[in-house]
């Protein structure tokens, strides 16, 4: 796979090069962050007004929004995990390092939040420049993020950089797209155990 410009070869490479649909098949309706974290998520949409029509990419059997938005598209790898979300109101099965156009027309959400998944993703830059599209003007897209993730699924770049330095990989995905505003980036610091970033941009 050739890298976007700015990124070195490899970065985008796996350990384990399977289709996803393979490792994503069995359900797995567990919590991949601890309490504390998962709060500080929530705590995050509140205090940004994540709301309206809700986009939640590469979500699971939770979307951490603390009040439900007028309409939450929950869209990921697994029926079974997505059908478990209480919260949503739309679920779409989709793989987005097999194909990261979103099938949704133009314009059609408030925000989009992305919770930690952003490192497993092999074509970012193309799938958010996708988000910006189907964002409506002033709509945000939030990424949050801890050290844990599935190693083998995490792209390369983002394993081999310390903690401290992927929220500034996330802002690159969002400079490389050409389609947000520059993006903001900020700990939570009430995330005392699995430790929690946070990046963020509206589209230009």
């Amino acid at each position: 796979m050739t890298a976007p410009e700015g990124f070195p070869p490899g970065f985008f490479d796996r350990l384990d090069p399977r289709p996803d649909a393979v490792f994503y098949g069995p359900a797995r309706l567990v919590s991949h962050i601890d309490e504390a974290a998962a709060a500080a998520v929530g705590a995050t949409y509140a205090q940004l007004g994540v709301d309206g029509d809700v986009l939640d990419l590469m979500s699971s059997w939770v979307s951490h929004l603390r009040t439900p938005p007028r309409t939450l598209t929950v869209l990921g790898m697994n029926r079974v995990e997505l059908d478990a979300n209480p919260a949503a109101t739309d679920r779409v099965v989709a793989d987005l390092n097999a194909d990261p156009v979103l099938r949704f027309p133009d314009a059609s959400f408030d925000d989009a939040v992305c919770c930690v998944s952003i490192d497993y993703l092999t074509r970012p830059v193309e799938v958010l420049r996708e988000v910006a599209r189907v964002l409506r003007p002033g709509g945000r897209l939030v990424c949050t993020f801890s050290n844990r993730c599935f190693p083998t699924k995490a792209v390369r770049g983002w394993l081999a950089a310390a903690d401290h330095e992927r929220p500034a990989i996330v802002q690159r995905y969002f400079a490389a797209s050409g389609a947000f505003l520059p993006a903001q980036t900020a700990r939570r610091p009430e995330a005392t155990g699995d430790p929690l970033w946070v990046v963020w941009a509206a589209r230009s």
